[in-house]
């Protein structure tokens, strides 16, 4: 029976390993999710009034256009080849890799994008495009870095935002999805409470500081494990900077997932070195949940 149901699952490729590491993983979302998957190249070249069709000479199928058809028809075979029972439709969309990427949010119930490539998503986490994309989609985008792993546990960053509250519902889902246990980490600092003009005090409640912490992780938590009675529950206060937290706990993990803004430890955790560094390190599929201001397809 072929899956055609819903808002789709939304990958985006470019020619690239990367891009067809996520088309897997998109596929098999996909499926999990029993939607649609929707295949889409950015194809940025009108827009620099290059030219599209072949040089005189060269073969019919030569040309810039060609080139981007080609992409989007390999992608789509491999993902029929991951997940053979979800449709799967393809399209090459004229402009710029952010732009198309949100475009196709507005209609998405995931967008899922390789961690780096060529062509219209090149450098896509690496710059402007990652952040714009984070804080903007309105829908979940994952980030997948190779081949995930199928066991360990799905890994949320909690710090007590609405935003964070979002993703730990987003996390419980994803844990119920896959049969697999949730664990919650909230990282904390020392507390600084030193400012200009100010003597750091001689006794600082570090108990009462990590107590107050607990607690903002389980309020975090409460209601969704009554909800997902299926999905075992760990969670974990942790005494670190997020990024290396999350970091260290995605080596064991399938799946990570993140608020696209927080407070407290996690806040910026998209707009600065921690995001970066979550980005560029993190050994598992990332998911970065936004606030909706706006509610999501359905």
């Amino acid at each position: 029976m072929t899956i055609n149901t819903g808002a789709p699952v939304v990958v985006g490729v470019d020619g690239s390993a990367a891009g067809l590491d996520a088309v897997r993983v998109a596929a098999r979302e996909a499926a999990r999710r029993q939607r649609p998957l929707r295949v889409v190249h950015a194809f940025i070249w009108p827009l620099t009034n290059a030219p599209l069709d072949p040089v005189p000479g060269a073969p019919a199928d030569a040309g810039l256009r060609h080139q981007a058809e080609r992409y989007v028809a390999e992608a789509v075979a491999e993902a029929g080849k991951a997940a053979p029972e979800v449709a799967v439709t393809g399209a090459v969309v004229d402009g710029a890799a952010t732009s198309v990427v949100l475009d196709e949010s507005r209609e998405a119930a995931l967008v899922v994008l390789g961690h780096r490539g060529l062509g219209g998503f090149a450098g896509l986490l690496i710059g402007s495009v990652t952040v714009q994309v984070s804080a903007h989609a309105l829908c979940p985008v994952m980030v997948v870095r190779g081949e995930p792993r199928a066991d360990g546990p799905v890994v949320v960053g909690v710090d007590g935002s609405e935003c964070s509250t979002e993703a730990v519902g987003f996390a419980f889902e994803e844990a119920s999805r896959r049969g697999a246990p949730l664990l919650a980490v909230q990282a904390w600092l020392h507390p600084t409470p030193v400012g200009p003009g100010e003597i750091l005090p001689l006794v600082y409640d570090l108990d009462a500081y990590a107590a107050e912490q607990e607690r903002t992780l389980a309020e975090s938590l409460a209601g969704f494990a009554e909800r997902y009675p299926d999905v075992p529950v760990r969670h974990r206060l942790v005494r670190g900077t997020p990024a290396r937290v999350l970091v260290e706990e995605s080596k064991a993990a399938q799946l990570v997932v993140v608020g696209a803004r927080g407070r407290g430890p996690l806040s910026g955790l998209l707009l600065g070195s921690v995001s970066h560094a979550v980005l560029h390190h993190a050994h598992s599929p990332l998911v970065i949940v936004r606030h909706a201001e706006v509610s999501r397809p359905s």
